[in-house]
């Protein structure tokens, strides 16, 4: 069987991909589940974090979000049989690739599909709905009647999270990045959020917001990267379409929670001040920490179960073959995919 992986021969070199040829499956142990795998999403690999946790490999395993069907259980699997069809994130750790044909997961990493979700679907959500369900649940505790600001709404991330917020009951806006973009979030079900299109520059995302919500400011904010110096020290492209940290801050309203995806993120102490008038809190989103620690297995486990019986209206590219998994996954990898990418069996 081929399965795909990645290989980095240098720090900041591009990481290239590679089928290897790999044996059956080893023996299935206590508590592992022999999965045949139906489809499995593409999410770029983030080295760095491998390398900071001591994860770094000389092939690292490539595509973790799966849906199969299960094929063989171990002995102490308690939660699935035979036939059953499942869904599930592999681990950091995982020496399984999800872009092979039969692989073997823990049970503690899986849940039941259900049958009106399509193997694509089913794949091409679950770390999405991950992220948004982390965001607006945990970090944020949205509600109803609160606003919500959804930075790059089109995005396979945003897309999940403004349906999420208004399945909760909040007044949400977005940002479109184009105007394919625009009429894409204008025909997303169910209808109602406010779409800001900063395509030409023309439009201060702060000043709209504020005046959409009253000069109150939003309540919650979900960026997809912020601009952190002004747009002379940026790549043209990036500084155009991304926000820039002061404008956030300026747009947040009092006892708002902005969730960012800014890794690197710095706050002067004028910004700092700012939210502290404000009564304001910035938190950092990373679904990694569900499976960094297992004191939370029980949650993480909820929460895929909720997403993946959710009916979302997911932003997937065209169901993928496997030959042509290495071109795609080398264009995920570079981030020049804007619809989530999804290998089918």
């Amino acid at each position: 069987m081929k399965s795909l992986y990645g290989q980095q021969n240098s720090p900041g070199e591009e990481m290239t991909f590679v089928f290897q040829e790999r044996e059956n499956p080893p023996a299935t142990r206590d508590h592992d589940v022999k999965v045949q795998v139906r489809a499995c999403a593409l999410s770029w690999v983030d080295t760095k974090l491998l390398s900071e946790i001591k994860l770094k490999k000389e092939l690292v395993p490539v595509g973790r979000e799966i849906s199969g069907v299960v094929l063989e259980v171990g002995s102490k699997v308690t939660f699935f049989q035979p036939d059953d069809e499942v869904v599930g994130i592999l681990p950091l750790d995982s020496e399984e690739s999800g872009v092979c044909e039969v692989i073997l997961v823990h049970e503690h990493y899986l849940v039941h599909k259900p049958e009106k979700v399509c193997w694509v679907e089913a794949a091409g959500t679950v770390r999405d709905g991950l992220r948004a369900y982390t965001a607006l649940h945990y970090l944020a505790q949205v509600c109803p009647g609160r606003s919500v600001l959804v930075l790059d709404g089109a995005s396979p991330f945003g897309t999940i999270a403004i349906q999420l917020a208004q399945h909760r009951g909040a007044k949400v806006i977005s940002t479109a990045h184009s105007l394919e973009d625009k009429q894409y979030l204008e025909r997303l079900r169910p209808a109602g959020a406010r779409v800001i299109d900063v395509s030409h520059g023309k439009i201060d995302v702060a000043e709209s917001c504020l005046e959409e919500t009253g000069g109150l400011g939003v309540d919650i904010v979900l960026d997809g990267g912020v601009r952190l110096f002004s747009a002379e020290d940026e790549p043209a492209p990036k500084s155009q379409l991304l926000p820039h940290k002061h404008d956030i801050i300026t747009l947040l309203g009092v006892g708002g929670h902005w969730i960012t995806t800014e890794k690197n993120l710095q706050l002067d102490p004028p910004d700092s001040h700012s939210l502290f008038l404000k009564g304001a809190t910035v938190s950092f989103l990373n679904e990694e920490i569900w499976n960094l620690s297992n004191v939370q297995q029980g949650r993480y486990l909820d929460i895929l179960w909720w997403n993946s019986h959710c009916s979302w209206e997911p932003q997937l590219d065209e169901p993928i073959p496997l030959y042509e998994a290495k071109v795609s996954m080398e264009i995920v990898q570079k981030n020049q995919a804007r619809k989530r990418q999804v290998i089918q069996f």
